[in-house]
């Protein structure tokens, strides 16, 4: 995963899936496509690369509850 993409990984959505993730404290929203596997810490479903995060307004923190829809 290269951090500066808009990139996600997923455990099942197919690789090149693009979804839009949508911050649930500040409603920032980007479109990312899913291009590894994982996250692989219980309790998480999505992991974001640096860039989504920023963009997302999460950096600082790390994690933070979204949601999520497969776009197209």
């Amino acid at each position: 995963m290269n951090p500066a993409d808009m990139t996600a990984a997923h455990r099942s959505l197919a690789f090149g899936t693009k979804i839009k993730v949508v911050n649930n404290a500040n409603g920032k929203s980007v479109v990312v496509r899913i291009n590894d596997r994982g996250p692989f810490v219980k309790g998480r479903v999505l992991d974001l690369s640096k860039a989504a995060a920023q963009k997302l307004g999460f950096i600082r923190s790390g994690h933070t509850p979204v949601c999520m829809a497969k776009v197209g």
